[in-house]
C-alpha cells in the first residue's frame, strides 16, 4: 500500500474529514488532499 492510500485509509478509519485531519495536524485541507491524490508528500518531520 502506497503512502497516499495509507493516509486516506487511516483518515477514514478514524472517521475524519480532510478538514478535521488537517486541523489536528495544523496544516491545510489542500495538503491532505494533495497527499491522498499523490500530488506531493508531507515533510519528513510531519510523518515522524
Amino acid at each position: 500500500m502506497e503512502f497516499n492510500e495509507q493516509i486516506k485509509c487511516l483518515r477514514k478509519e478514524n472517521n475524519l474529514t480532510q478538514e478535521e485531519m488537517a486541523k489536528k495536524l495544523n496544516i491545510t485541507r489542500q495538503a491532505i488532499s494533495n497527499w491522498e491524490n499523490n500530488r506531493n508528500l508531507p515533510d519528513f518531520e510531519m510523518i515522524i
